[in-house]
C-alpha cells in the first residue's frame, strides 16, 4: 500500500526537464575528483544542484530554432556588385554629380557675375576658357557644369515624384475594384491628349518656372508607372497569403505594403533609373519649345541656344550633349542592373 502511494505521489510531481549544469564543467569535475580516472560513481554523490538545474522556457531562443542569416538587401547589393559594368558607371555618375560643386569653385569664372563681352564671342576652348565661350562672350565652362547640377536635381525631382505618386495610384488603382473604372476614366482623359498641351496651357497660364513645371510634368508623368503597377497587383491580390490576410482583418495599408509592394521593388528600381534621363530630355524638349524659364541655366537651355550655332561652333553642343549621353547610359546601365539584383529569384 505504501508503495503504491509513493508511486501515485511521484506521478503527480511536477514534470521538471532538467539539463546538466553547464557551470560544472568536466574539467572543474575532474581537477575536484582525481583527474584521469572514471568518475562516474564520484559524480554521482555529487549533489542534485550541482548535477541539473531548471530549463526556462525564452519565446525569442524559441523563434531562433528557424532563423536565417539570409537578409534581401545584404543579397541586393551583393548582386548588384557582380555587375563590374554598373558599379563602374554608377562611380561615373557620383563622381560627376560631385564634380558639378567643385568645378565653380576650381574655374576663373562665376556663373551668378558672368559679363557680356561681344569681342570674346565663340571663342574658341583655352588655356583661359576651358570650353570656349558662348554668342555673347561668357564662359562657358560655368554654364555646363552648373546647368548639369540643374538638371540632375531637377531629373531626380521629378522623377522621385512621378515614381511614388504612380506606385501609389497603382496600388490602391490594382487592388480596389470599386475604382477600377474611374482610374481607367482617368487615365484615358489625360493619356489620350498629348502631354504638351497640358504643359504648353500650364506655361501659358500659370508661367514658365523650374517649380511650376517641375510639378506639371509630375502630375502628367505618373500614368505609365501606375499603369504598370497595376497590372502587377492584379497577379498578386488573389494569392493565398492575401486572402488568409483579409480573412484575418489585416488593414488594405498593411497588405499593400507588406504582402505586395516588396514583390514590386525591382520593377520600381528600373522606371525610376529609366525616368532620370527620361526627364531631362523631355526638359531639353520643354525648354527648346520655349516652354520652360531661361534665367536657370540647364542642360536643355544649353543644346537650345547651340542649335543654331553648331555648324560654325560645335563645342557648344557637344559639351552638354555628352554629359546629358553619359547620364542617359549610366542609369540604363544601373538600373538594368539593380532591378536584376533586386528580383529575389536571382538570389541564392
Amino acid at each position: 500500500m505504501d508503495m503504491n502511494k509513493k508511486t501515485v505521489s511521484e506521478l503527480e510531481a511536477p514534470v521538471v526537464d532538467l539539463t546538466i549544469n553547464r557551470s560544472m564543467t568536466d574539467s572543474n569535475i575532474d581537477k575536484k575528483y582525481n583527474r584521469g580516472r572514471v568518475h562516474v560513481h564520484s559524480r554521482s554523490t555529487l549533489p542534485e544542484k550541482q548535477l541539473f538545474s531548471y530549463a526556462e522556457y525564452r519565446a525569442q531562443d524559441a523563434e531562433r530554432i528557424g532563423y536565417s542569416q539570409y537578409s534581401y538587401w545584404r543579397s541586393v547589393w551583393r548582386n548588384f556588385l557582380r555587375k563590374k559594368a554598373a558599379v563602374v558607371m554608377s562611380l561615373v555618375f557620383v563622381a560627376l554629380f560631385i564634380f558639378t560643386f567643385i568645378a565653380g569653385a576650381i574655374g576663373k569664372y562665376d556663373v551668378f557675375n558672368l559679363r557680356i563681352d561681344n569681342s570674346l564671342m565663340f571663342t574658341a576652348p583655352n588655356a583661359e576658357y576651358w570650353f570656349g565661350t558662348d554668342n555673347m562672350g561668357r564662359d562657358y565652362w560655368s554654364q555646363v557644369w552648373y546647368a548639369t547640377r540643374t538638371s540632375i536635381l531637377l531629373a531626380v525631382s521629378v522623377s522621385l515624384g512621378q515614381i511614388i505618386a504612380g506606385v501609389l495610384i497603382g496600388l490602391v488603382w490594382g487592388y480596389v475594384r470599386k475604382l477600377d473604372s474611374f482610374f481607367f476614366s482617368l487615365y484615358n482623359l489625360i493619356d489620350n491628349i498629348p502631354t504638351i498641351i497640358y504643359m504648353t496651357l500650364i506655361a501659358l497660364m500659370l508661367g514658365k518656372t523650374t517649380l511650376i513645371m517641375g510639378v506639371s510634368m509630375i502630375a502628367f508623368g505618373w500614368l505609365a508607372t501606375a499603369r504598370n503597377v497595376r497590372n502587377l497587383v492584379f497577379m498578386y491580390r488573389d494569392r493565398e497569403y492575401n486572402l488568409a490576410s483579409r480573412c484575418l482583418g489585416t488593414s488594405l495599408w498593411r497588405i499593400l505594403s507588406k504582402n505586395i509592394f516588396p514583390y514590386l521593388v525591382s520593377v520600381i528600381i528600373l522606371r525610376l533609373a529609366l525616368a532620370i534621363p527620361s526627364t531631362i530630355a523631355y526638359e531639353t524638349t520643354l525648354t527648346y519649345l520655349g516652354l520652360m524659364d531661361i534665367s536657370t541655366p540647364s542642360l536643355g537651355i544649353l543644346l537650345r541656344n547651340a542649335r543654331s550655332y553648331f555648324l560654325d561652333y560645335p563645342y557648344l553642343l557637344i559639351f552638354p550633349a555628352a554629359i546629358v549621353s553619359i547620364i542617359t547610359i549610366t542609369f540604363y546601365l544601373v538600373g538594368n542592373a539593380f532591378s536584376d539584383a533586386c528580383d529575389p529569384r536571382n538570389h541564392v
